[in-house]
């Protein structure tokens, strides 16, 4: 095998992902088919990684506990794109206040 640093395969880094959060909510005594649910509403290795740490760390006994932290985190990945998207409105618009849109008015 060469040295070369391999490029990670997003496939298959949403797939253990995957795997290991379903794995610790069956360690936890819910059924399968609730992390299945779980990962898919999650959607990114990320967010199935800090779901994964909380499960670790709190040990939710009740289902409905899992899956409010997993909308909390749903809800705080939602809010960070809502955020970025206002900060990149906030610069372009910064730009053509201070570059102007480019017409023949602005010169």
């Amino acid at each position: 095998m060469s040295s070369e640093h391999k490029i990670p395969d997003p496939n298959r880094e949403w797939v253990r992902a995957k795997e290991q959060l379903v794995n610790a909510i069956v360690a936890l005594g819910f059924p399968k088919e609730l992390g299945e649910q779980v990962a898919k509403m999650l959607g990114s290795p990320k967010a199935m990684d800090r779901m994964r740490a909380y499960l670790f760390n709190v040990k939710p006994r009740s289902a409905e506990v899992l899956v409010d932290e997993a909308l909390a985190i749903c809800s705080d990945i939602d809010r960070w794109r809502d955020k970025k998207a206002a900060e990149e409105a906030n610069a372009r618009y910064n730009e053509i206040l201070y570059y102007g849109l480019g017409t023949e008015e602005d010169e």
